[in-house]
């Protein structure tokens, strides 16, 4: 029920139409429709709400397949909910995996990062290449692809997708992420305000085109990659750096100026990213979107919703203002746990 869930959906449901598929989610950002025609886990059998760091085991009894996108999902959450990023990111995935597999599940497919190289100098990194992860973010999937490996076996295969930087419109809009950012910035006052010099590298994947490799992920034999794969998932051909990023929005949305910071601070996270192991493994599930088609839908979407928000850094758009929201309402405490729960609900409900 975040911002690549409803692709994941959409894409599963079209490729396995007779499968029962289940959600399971905390629901942080539910409520953070965007330009959707309809409530994206409509096309699921069953939507379950729950924490991953208290599932129930007895939930995957029966399952094939696990899909783990749980995250706190960015640096600026990262660093504001640290120990909780271990908890969900590195620490209840490993423990759903053990569940899963004591259950009889073949596959796990567990969305990993090409953050995880962090300050990377010279060639395009490879899955061999050293990795330099900078923040708890970053950190928590190193954790957690170590972990894993440990589990896999001939019966069950686990699968960690190096996924490039999200982008691209969604039901769930996320517009703390590099791309969704400038096109904003861009639709809502005309200027792209980069916060750095503009030199850092970011490879970037379309949510589709992440789905899509998930559902390659989910398939994939033993023979095919090996019972443990960690792949980076992407394309070479998206591999950008960010002030060309903000030209190609300047270009495709004319009369933006784009604001650039020459006196910023160097941003160590800069990596160029491989991604010849992917293309070799999973031919059909290469990613089929390109970068202008991408800032035009965002454009498009934006101008959908009727978007004129100069201030988005400031609003739901933002997963940590959502969080932080939440928080100031005591809906959820410190440790990112509802503050009510279902028992006292149902407790109330049946003194009526």
């Amino acid at each position: 029920m975040g911002y690549i869930g409803p692709e994941v959906v959409a894409n599963l449901r079209k490729n396995h139409p007779e499968a029962i598929l289940i959600g399971y989610d905390m629901g942080y950002f539910a409520s953070s429709l965007t330009h959707s025609a309809f409530l994206p886990e409509n096309q699921l059998d069953q939507q379950i709400f729950g924490d991953v760091r208290s599932l129930n085991p007895a939930i995957l009894i029966g399952i094939d397949k696990v899909i783990y996108l749980a995250a706190i999902s960015n640096d600026a959450m990262g660093n504001r909910y640290e120990e909780v990023t271990y908890d969900i990111n590195y620490k209840s995935a490993i423990k759903i995996a053990v569940e899963a597999k004591k259950a009889g599940a073949n596959s796990f497919v567990f969305a990993s990062s090409c953050s995880m190289y962090g300050k990377a100098d010279g060639e395009a990194k490879t899955e061999q290449s050293q990795l330099n992860p900078l923040t708890a973010y970053a950190k928590s999937k190193v954790y957690a692809e170590r972990d894993l490996e440990e589990l896999a076996n001939e019966d069950f295969t686990i699968t960690c997708l190096r996924f490039a930087t999200a982008c691209g419109m969604s039901s769930r809009l996320r517009l703390d992420l590099v791309l969704n950012d400038f096109v904003a910035g861009a639709v809502s006052s005309g200027k792209i305000k980069i916060l750095s010099d503009g030199s850092p590298w970011r490879p970037l994947i379309h949510i589709k085109d992440m789905a899509r490799a998930i559902n390659w992920a989910i398939q994939r034999q033993a023979t095919d990659g090996g019972q443990f794969l960690a792949i980076n998932a992407g394309s070479s051909r998206w591999n950008y750096q960010v002030i060309d990023l903000a030209k190609a929005v300047s270009l495709a949305i004319p009369g933006v100026k784009i604001d650039l910071n020459e006196n910023a601070t160097p941003d160590e996270r800069s990596y160029k990213v491989n991604f010849s192991l992917f293309e070799s493994l999973a031919p059909d599930a290469q990613p089929l979107c390109n970068l202008n088609d991408t800032i035009r839908e965002l454009y498009d979407g934006l101008i959908g919703m009727e978007f004129d928000n100069i201030n988005f850094h400031n609003s739901p758009f933002m997963r940590l203002r959502i969080l932080n929201g939440l928080q100031e309402k005591s809906l959820i405490n410190e440790d990112l746990e509802w503050t009510f729960k279902f028992s006292q609900i149902k407790e109330t409900e049946s003194t009526k």
